[in-house]
């Protein structure tokens, strides 16, 4: 099993940046596919970025030269830095760690992010 703590979320007005942060409670080097999502009110939680262990990303089309998804695997943290935020990017994000070998999918408790006009 792996605990995954977020932070970083916030209030920031349209246009500004953000970084959000992961922290892993193991080791997450090789094991696990890793990943941010986010939920906003009324809708159903969606993907924003994937990294894999060797560096491999993925992104939502929504976000795509905007966001940039990154992982320290020495500090096993996962980041998410946002730049040109926009009011529709106004959501819970939430940290996914994925075990390669079972498919089990791990859920931090997520953190706020507001984005105002």
């Amino acid at each position: 099993q792996v605990q995954l703590v977020e932070s970083g979320g916030g209030l920031v007005q349209a246009g500004g940046s953000l970084r959000l942060s992961c922290a892993a409670s193991r080791t997450i080097s090789s094991a696990y596919v890793m990943g941010w999502y986010r939920q906003a009110p009324g809708k159903q939680r969606e993907l924003v970025a994937t990294i894999t262990s060797i560096g491999n990303t993925n992104y939502a089309t929504s976000v795509k030269g905007r966001f940039t998804i990154s992982r320290d695997n020495a500090k096993n943290t996962v980041y998410l830095q946002m730049n040109s935020l926009k009011p529709e990017d106004t959501a819970v994000y939430y940290c996914n760690g994925r075990q390669i070998l079972s498919g089990i999918d791990y859920w931090g408790k997520g953190t706020q992010v507001t984005v105002s006009s």
